[in-house]
């Protein structure tokens, strides 16, 4: 990254346009724009480096309270946008504000081939289940049941489980997080921009007009500790208000285990490493119990899996490098090829 302003120490204030956010007040977009605001000085890059862009929706309206560069493009193509940009120019920080709306519906296709690309982008993943700027149409990750005015009887359509989707296409780095905890979002926020590649942070974000309180089982201070688990790499998964319930593997069946019965100790547990796929795939199906039947698992927070990979710009870079090595060519060549024919 190329900082023209080394000597500069920058604040959140420094990345802050003078457009007032238009979110609805309560809205969970608020508290994930201070979150970014706050990072983003602690990644050492000047604002004339960082780029953000955005599809269509509440979300994607992010880029004109950055200040920064930023594209508000058209709905789904936030993802091949982004590509571009930093194939050519890979020097940029680039960031990408999207929804569950505008990523895993009309944009779908290029979220899937976004992933197994991996360019090195900074995902964000706004998940309030709902569509909330066209006021309150069922999403892809709507919960069944839910009646909206596109589903006044209720959604029929099986939910995507985002962190399965990003596993399945091939993705190498998968958190979750929420729009109230600040200082946690902020941490996997950092984590996500230093990881060299698409790193894609879902965040569980409260629309309070059209789909208010959708995550309460795991954000509301009573109950969240019983319904949510915090990752911490080579550590036991333990939750609870005592942190006395854990989780062990048998075979590939998870089982939530409480450590006051006796005979199971914390050696027993699962420990969570982010670089095994095969663990962060069962992790990611947790998200498919729903908090309230019988036998639910609690909710994967932090980074699910991590891995390292080459970059998709840097695969391109390596193969423009090597072409020049043949030297400089010109376009009739080009046109020509090396099989052509002359026709008399």
């Amino acid at each position: 990254m190329t900082d023209i302003n080394p000597t500069t120490t920058l604040t959140a204030k420094d990345f802050a346009s003078n457009q007032e956010p238009k979110w609805c007040p309560g809205c969970g977009d608020h508290a994930v724009l201070q979150q970014i605001k706050s990072v983003l000085p602690e990644l050492g890059v000047s604002s004339e480096n960082i780029a953000f862009v955005s599809g269509i929706g509440c979300s994607s309206r992010l880029p004109y309270y950055m200040a920064t560069y930023g594209i508000h493009g058209i709905h789904g193509r936030a993802l091949p946008m982004a590509t571009g940009l930093k194939a050519a120019r890979p020097d940029l920080s680039v960031w990408v504000a999207t929804g569950d709306g505008d990523a895993l519906s009309i944009g779908g296709n290029h979220f899937i081939h976004t992933l197994r690309r991996n360019p090195d982008l900074n995902v964000v993943l706004f998940n309030n289940k709902i569509y909330g700027l066209t006021k309150g149409q069922y999403s892809p990750t709507s919960k069944l049941g839910l009646r909206t005015v596109t589903s006044p009887a209720g959604v029929i359509d099986h939910p995507f489980n985002p962190a399965s989707l990003v596993i399945g296409a091939g993705g190498t780095f998968f958190a979750r997080a929420f729009d109230k905890d600040g200082k946690f979002l902020r941490s996997i926020l950092l984590r996500a921009a230093q990881h060299r590649g698409t790193s894609l942070v879902e965040i569980y974000q409260n629309c309070p007009i059209f789909n208010n309180a959708a995550w309460d089982a795991f954000a509301n201070a009573d109950i969240k500790a019983e319904n949510t688990i915090y990752l911490e790499q080579n550590k036991p998964l333990l939750f609870g208000k005592e942190m006395k319930k854990g989780i062990r593997l048998e075979g590939f069946k998870p089982v939530v285990v409480d450590l006051e019965k006796g005979g199971v100790s914390t050696a027993d547990l699962w420990i969570h490493d982010e670089t095994d796929i095969n663990k962060a795939s069962i992790l990611a199906r947790f998200a498919d119990t729903d908090p309230d039947s019988e036998g639910a698992l609690p909710r994967p927070i932090g980074v699910l899996y991590a891995e390292d990979r080459v970059t998709y710009e840097d695969a391109l870079t390596g193969q423009v490098r090597d072409a020049r090595k043949n030297g400089a060519g010109t376009l009739a060549e080009l046109l020509k090829g090396d099989n052509s024919y002359v026709i008399k």
